[in-house]
């Protein structure tokens, strides 16, 4: 629902910014929890408002805050590892041909055992006080961009020991949480409207994924198709340029080589590209998909696992840390930390190990990175499953022509294949099939493989959507009992509540009163609809006047009594429910009316709901989210 400040047309953007800024002066207002939330001067956050440039502006600023926290996340993590497992600057910990073993079991068991330690402090000091921590999708799709800061910090540090002591989870979870949380907090500051407050929140999710991989493109569609919901011009500005700000500054504060080289196109060809190159790469998304789905399934039965066996919350990691550790000594170093090291060695080979060994390292990652997940670790899949990918890519080059010989006439190099299998697979896990094909536009250079990825992404995406449904994030708030799909804002339809639209002006009727007394207080041409209640004050039902006047009239002998004209006694709304529920609760009572009882337990009546009225406000808010969708204001 539309804030307060979004519905006064005095308020416009294009008002004039003393008298926007003297409306609003209602008192410091305050983050959930109590705090007072400290707000930019009266000045600026006219301006910020009155403006899409103030808009911009505050998009760059969050950009550049995104790409030092990206930097400062990285340095952190790298400096965990490097004391950790004792290795030389800048190595990092997958690619190490060489770890003590001992270090090798211990270290992620120590990381494991200090997040617990971590996670035990945090619940003391808010006094065993539980609450979710909201990610970016959720704050959009629910809470019109609110996020809380401290919850993002406390997420980011966890990541960061995470992955630091070589859990099998991805920084970049942390990256998007902690970014995005700053652009909340400087939104709220400013007092932005709802749907600049989502912009903005996509803002700082897009410098964040443009930081972590030097890609602007890849952030800013990330946001638009994972964060935002929709693409607009009216975001397309602030977004693009947050995503820029946040790849220059990290790339200023801390240079690193690209992710995959690609010297020309003999390195992903052996002759020219057609049509038919489109064929392996459809089959590879396929692949990718079916291997995605049994990943994120894989991850939710360790997590149930886990609950099984009733361990403490704190003494979780520990264990889980153990086992990755343990794997990592059995199959390769490889599996730890979110595989970047690993994932330059692969792209780099240009013909690397054999069929079984990539096997083994494919399901040796994927279960620890379920473990990891399960067990407690605070992280994501997105480099994991890109890491994934690209092995299950390199799989394919080796296996599709010793099942079906045609494939090796195809003109794609294992590089091709690892690239393509790498965006497949991350898709099907991450989402946004665009995000995928510019990460592997702006990793390679190469429009050729591009091309060739984005038939993979499409294929890979609709198989999931139509087989599973859900990527991981949304999967996940299937698992805590929401429906959410996507980003797109539903919040303002969870507030468009019955308990906010109905009449609370009702006079119930006792049941017991005489029919002739009912019909002197209640005319032809009074209200007609009067809600009936039993002798203990409960819901008993609705009495329609004009019925409740033909029966009399056409009553022979005794006269009728009230429960015989009585309608609708089962059937009654709730205040919590939204207007939504409430319209589904009239097609099915087939009734234009209704009445509000306090619950299904007690009964009590607290007033009455037309539909008219619920389509009308319905409908009025659909248009003013439409209007917003397109950037027009509000």
């Amino acid at each position: 629902m539309p804030s307060t400040s979004e519905a006064k047309p005095a308020l416009d953007r294009r008002s004039d910014p003393k008298t926007a800024s003297t409306a609003r002066r209602a008192g410091p207002r305050r983050l959930p929890g109590g705090r007072a939330l400290i707000q930019a001067p009266g000045r600026l956050r006219a301006l910020v408002r009155a403006s899409e440039t103030g808009l911009i502006g505050l998009a760059a600023v969050t950009g550049c805050v995104a790409g030092v926290v990206v930097s400062a996340m990285n340095v952190a993590t790298q400096g965990f590892r490097e004391r950790l497992y004792d290795l030389p600057a800048g190595l990092r910990l997958s690619a190490a041909q060489e770890v003590d073993p001992v270090a090798l079991v211990l270290g992620p068991t120590f990381g494991g055992a200090l997040l617990g330690l971590l996670v035990y402090a945090v619940g003391r000091w808010r006094g065993g006080r539980k609450r979710p921590v909201i990610d970016p999708i959720e704050a959009n799709a629910l809470h019109g961009g609110r996020m809380s800061l401290r919850d993002s910090v406390y997420v980011a540090v966890q990541n960061v020991i995470s992955n630091g002591s070589g859990a099998s989870v991805g920084l970049e979870a942390g990256y998007t949480q902690i970014c995005a949380g700053i652009a909340s907090r400087l939104g709220l500051s400013f007092e932005m409207r709802r749907g600049d407050l989502r912009t903005l929140v996509g803002c700082g999710s897009a410098a964040a994924i443009a930081a972590a991989f030097g890609a602007p493109l890849t952030g800013a569609f990330y946001a638009f198709e994972l964060i935002i919901g929709t693409y607009s011009i009216a975001t397309l500005t602030p977004v693009v340029v947050a995503a820029l700000c946040g790849s220059v500054v990290a790339r200023a504060l801390i240079p690193s080589p690209p992710l995959v080289a690609v010297s020309g196109i003999e390195a992903i060809a052996t002759r020219p590209l057609g049509t038919a190159d489109t064929l392996p790469s459809l089959a590879l998304g396929l692949f990718c998909a079916v291997l995605a789905i049994l990943i994120m399934r894989g991850v939710t039965l360790v997590e149930q696992g886990v609950r099984a066996t009733r361990l403490p919350r704190m003494a979780g990691p520990a264990v889980g840390g153990l086992c990755v550790g343990l794997l990592a000594l059995a199959v390769s170093p490889q599996v730890l930390s979110g595989g970047h090291g690993a994932l330059h060695v692969h792209l780099a080979e240009a013909h690397g190990p054999g069929i079984l060994a990539l096997a083994v390292l494919f399901a040796g990652k994927a279960t620890a990175t379920a473990i990891s997940i399960g067990s407690g670790f605070r992280g994501g899949l997105f480099f994991a499953s890109l890491f994934l990918g690209a092995i299950a890519g390199k799989l394919f080059a080796l296996v599709a022509p010793e099942i079906v010989p045609g494939v090796a006439a195809f003109g794609l190099t294992p590089l091709a294949y690892a690239v393509i299998g790498m965006s497949s697979l991350a898709v099907a896990v991450i989402g946004g099939p665009l995000t995928m094909t510019f990460l592997a536009l702006e990793l390679t250079g190469s429009f050729p493989i591009a091309g060739l990825v984005l038939v993979a992404v499409i294929a890979s995406s609709l198989t999931v959507r139509k087989t599973f449904g859900y990527s991981f994030a949304t999967w996940r708030f299937h698992l805590r009992g929401e429906s959410i799909r996507s980003a797109h804002d539903v919040g303002w339809i969870r507030t468009l509540t019955v308990g906010r639209l109905m009449r609370k002006d009702v006079r119930p009727v006792p049941l017991d009163t005489p029919m002739a007394t009912f019909l002197r207080a209640h005319p032809l041409g009074s209200p007609s609809r009067v809600i009936v209640v039993d002798g203990e004050g409960r819901y008993a039902g609705i009495v329609n006047v004009p019925e409740a006047h033909a029966a009399s009239r056409e009553a022979e002998g005794e006269e009728p009594k009230l429960a015989d004209v009585l309608r609708y006694p089962r059937d009654f709304l709730t205040p919590e429910m939204n207007a939504k529920q409430a319209s589904a609760a009239f097609d099915q009572a087939e009734s234009e009316a209704l009445a509000v009882v306090d619950g299904e337990a007690e009964r009590r009546v607290i007033g009455l709901l037309t539909e008219s009225h619920t389509l009308k406000r319905y409908s009025e808010e659909l248009d003013r989210q439409r209007l917003a969708m397109v950037g027009e204001a509000v």
